[in-house]
């Protein structure tokens, strides 16, 4: 959170003018970058507003936990306000969503997404949007999943007219999620009384800011009761919109014949992978036709084993993208594009059959082959040749069928403890953002660990495996990958940093000596052990990362080098041009640093390299927690 204090003094700060400042100090140090006007703005305007109603209801005491981070993703509740309940005397807690709208009308298709005039799409309602965040945090923070009953969701907006907002009150409304209007403002007064008593919230916000977080739902885990039972995520703000942007997309589809492109487009962490998920299970339950597709091995192979299990019908749900060369076209309700950044310009390979070379790119077919094809994807993972799969694509092929194509952005990432931070520090070092590299702050959301030999890295990541922790060691492409095991032989130790020498993954579909298959590396415990590449990386998340800047990768005097020669990945051809091989290693490794979500341990094979490092994370120290 961003500022935490009583009502009454919070009231006090906003006379005096002094919480916006500290509010802005707060989010540059948090964040890294100075809050947006429109956000310093709507801290001016709706947090007074708050105070005072808490105020003049009596409930100066109670605590209010301003801009309030969910756990394990760097989205954030307006308010949280802490204080007891004024029957039972028990901590009790209400998530407020502030608005400033004096205006909006709830969609035509979806009462829970609205329309305002300030933005051209639809955005979700308040209440369904304070109700997300009052089921987060009840999945995620251990007071609160064991007494769920103590925490309250309300929506306010406080600018708002009974003419203004009638159709907002459409929406179910419900211990989690209730609208307040400031022409009502009364009502919103007796609703906080109600919930919150006049003694101090002091207590109670320690506990519920002590809470245990418990570790984000993996996606694997939980895929098989996701798909074949009910919905397991709770999905956000932006999440929410793009899953009911795809179904309204079916409902119109089923009603009139009708046919458009959906693309939901986010960086790595945003969630996309469980809206394909839970948009799949909710289909599935309906009994819609619909399918998952990916271009990745690793997932595709995942899904099938974790999610059917036990149906043969769950596994035939998941399919790869050159799967619907032959496909017959809209037979399916839904396509859902998992990982569509990683289209091909066609599914035809050498292997494919005369017959079925049908001439059209991979993203044509794909539209082709459903009433709503759904692209999920992120431009800036791209790591080989020939992927090509950007928002840009998919509109221009879905406006040559005279296709209406609607783009959902995601903007909150739940990747890397939600750490906004480390993402930023990860971009703006590799230089795929401009601005040079910055020196790590920490944010308390997610740790980086520099090592000065791989010992360290794999001795620290093998501790955090002995506390019950997921952990994996990955690393650029820069040894030779022995792909034939003779039977009854262990993997070779091809990754070799002096005395230290561990195998790739497996390489195929087969388990060896103990090993899992390649697909399986990421979620297997036994792939612990062995060295991951970014095509087995790509896509998964483990709590723990350790990640091997190769030679392919080097600092140099006041910038990065990449060196080809150094690089073993076949996928560069002599006629890969070296800009693209350049942005293509940096995208790798922005990939491998990416999938921790408690934290990340970092060794590079140059000195000088390892040198800028320690120099990044201000410390000196050959091994250090930063």
């Amino acid at each position: 959170m961003l500022f935490r204090e009583s009502a009454a003094a919070v009231a006090a700060e906003c006379l005096s003018g002094a919480l916006f400042l500290r509010l802005t100090e707060q989010f540059v140090h948090v964040h890294g970058h100075k809050p947006g006007s429109s956000e310093v703005r709507s801290w001016e305007r709706s947090i007074p507003v708050l105070a005072s109603a808490l105020n003049d209801a009596g409930l100066g005491h109670v605590e209010m936990l301003l801009e309030y981070g969910l756990p394990l993703t760097s989205k954030r509740a307006d308010a949280v306000l802490a204080g007891t309940h004024p029957e039972t005397g028990l901590p009790s807690y209400v998530v407020v969503e502030l608005k400033q709208w004096s205006s909006a009308e709830p969609d035509d298709d979806d009462p829970s997404l609205c329309r305002i005039d300030a933005y051209s799409r639809a955005v979700l309602n308040p209440v369904d949007q304070v109700r997300g965040y009052c089921k987060y945090l009840v999945s995620f923070n251990g007071v609160l999943a064991a007494n769920p009953e103590r925490i309250s969701g309300a929506a306010y907006l406080h600018n708002a007219t009974e003419f203004g907002v009638s159709g907002l009150f459409e929406a179910e409304q419900d211990q989690y999620g209730q609208l307040f209007i400031g022409a009502r403002r009364g009502e919103f007064i007796d609703f906080l009384r109600t919930k919150l008593g006049v003694r101090s919230g002091a207590s109670a916000a320690d506990e519920l800011v002590n809470g245990k977080i418990g570790p984000s739902k993996q996606l694997m885990a939980v895929a098989a009761q996701e798909v074949r039972e009910r919905e397991q995520f709770v999905l956000l703000d932006e999440q929410q919109i793009a899953y009911r942007t795809v179904l309204n997309a079916v409902r119109r589809a089923k009603r009139s014949d009708h046919k458009e492109v959906v693309v939901v487009t986010g960086g790595p962490g945003t969630g996309k992978s469980v809206i394909a998920l839970s948009l799949l299970g909710e289909l599935y339950r309906q009994g819609s036709t619909a399918l998952h597709a990916t271009g990745s091995s690793s997932f595709t192979t995942t899904m099938r084993k974790v999610a059917g299990s036990r149906k043969r019908e769950v596994q035939e749900l998941f399919k790869y993208f050159n799967s619907f060369m032959t496909a017959e076209r809209n037979n399916l309700d839904v396509l859902i594009c998992d990982e569509a950044h990683r289209m091909r310009e066609t599914s035809a390979n050498r292997y494919t059959s005369a017959s079925d070379r049908t001439g059209k790119a991979q993203v044509e077919e794909l539209i082709d082959a459903a009433r709503v094809p759904v692209f999920l994807l992120d431009e800036h993972q791209v790591v080989r040749p020939g992927e090509m799969g950007t928002v840009a694509e998919i509109e221009e092929a879905a406006a040559k069928k005279g296709l209406r194509c609607r783009v959902v952005s995601l903007d909150s990432q739940f990747r890397c403890g939600g750490s906004d931070a480390y993402l930023r520090w990860v971009v703006r070092l590799l230089g795929l953002e401009p601005g040079g590299p910055v020196e790590w702050e920490p944010d308390g959301k997610m740790q980086l660990m520099l090592a000065s030999s791989p010992h360290e890295m794999e001795a620290v990541l093998d501790d955090r495996r002995s506390q019950e922790y997921s952990a994996r060691m990955s690393a650029g492409y820069c040894w030779k990958w022995t792909k034939k095991v003779p039977p009854g032989q262990a993997l070779p130790s091809d990754v070799i940093v002096g005395e230290w020498e561990r195998p790739w993954n497996v390489f195929g579909d087969r388990a060896v000596d103990g090993a899992p298959p390649a697909a399986l590396w990421a979620t297997d415990p036994a792939g612990f052990g062995q060295v991951g590449c970014v095509y087995t990386a790509q896509g998964f998340e483990y709590d723990w990362s350790g990640v091997i800047i190769g030679p392919d990768l080097v600092w140099r005097g006041d910038r990065w080098v990449t060196d080809r020669t150094a690089s073993k990945d076949p996928v560069f051809k002599k006629s890969t041009p070296d800009a693209d091989v350049d942005r293509l290693i940096r995208n790798t490794y922005k990939v491998l640093l990416t999938r921790g979500m408690i934290g990340t341990v970092v060794y590079s094979t140059d000195a000088e390299t390892r040198e800028k490092l320690r120099e990044l994370s201000g410390t000196s120290a050959s091994f250090a927690v930063v």
